[in-house]
């Protein structure tokens, strides 16, 4: 069926929702850009879950770009969709899968610090700072480092999967930690570790999570988190000795 706005660029359609609000031509453009969904579903399809299900979740992120969506920034509409849709379907991943007790609060943080960073590298052609994307979010830099490092370790891969690096045998994120450490070495069940570590202060979670599974140096973390390297190191001890104190208990 003909609509009278078919002959409309999207960014005229747009203009036009913002300026009336109407709630038919909201759902035209819903239905105009559906393909985008269909579009990022795909690279999803051969997962476990249900392919319809991925599409529902995918139409809920475009309907929030629809919502979202402001032409007079000079972006195309596809470029702003995209991104959101396929953010909404990896949320869904997410909330089926995220295998430890994670507070919400950090989930939904980690999940908009990804938007974010893809919106920043767009606009500037480049990776956006830790800082950039803290700014841009309203949130410190500590926080965002807390929700993207432990979000990423304990969301996208176990601590036995692989870090995908290029070599003959693969290595998990365990295998690639920094310097070892005793206490560490001594948590062998990596369930109870994940555990034990969401009970640990912010900035103790963030420093183990930065120096045994990202792989950072004392002196690199100290520089990304704006502290001394000796205060790395007396945290580090800290945290240690605190994961064996909760996982005694718990097994008491």
């Amino acid at each position: 069926m003909e609509s009278r706005w078919d002959d409309l660029s999207t960014n005229e359609l747009f203009a036009e929702l913002r300026a009336t609000g109407a709630a038919e031509l909201r759902d035209y453009l819903i239905q105009r850009h559906e393909g985008l969904v269909r579009h990022v579903a795909k690279a999803y399809q051969e997962s476990a879950e249900s392919y319809d299900d991925i599409l529902s979740v995918g139409r809920e992120g475009l309907i929030n770009a629809v919502d979202r969506f402001d032409p007079e920034r000079g972006t195309k509409f596809a470029t702003f969709a995209v991104p959101t849709i396929r953010g909404e379907i990896q949320r869904y991943f997410r909330d089926q899968t995220w295998g430890i007790h994670v507070p919400r609060r950090i989930q939904e943080l980690s999940t908009a610090a990804r938007q974010v960073r893809e919106e920043l590298a767009q606009q500037q052609g480049r990776p956006p700072s830790y800082n950039e994307i803290a700014m841009k979010m309203g949130v410190s830099e500590e926080e965002l480092i807390e929700a993207v490092e432990v979000g990423r370790q304990y969301d996208l891969v176990s601590l036995d999967a692989s870090a995908g690096v290029d070599s003959d045998e693969e290595l998990s994120y365990l295998d690639q930690a920094g310097d070892e450490d005793e206490a560490i070495e001594q948590l062998a069940d990596r369930d109870e570790l994940a555990s034990a570590m969401s009970q640990l202060p912010s900035r103790q979670r963030v420093i183990l999570v930065l120096r045994f599974f990202a792989g950072l140096s004392q002196q690199e973390v100290a520089r990304r988190l704006g502290i001394s390297q000796m205060h790395v190191s007396r945290l580090q001890h800290k945290a240690t000795d605190r994961l064996m104190t909760i996982l005694q208990d718990s097994a008491n």
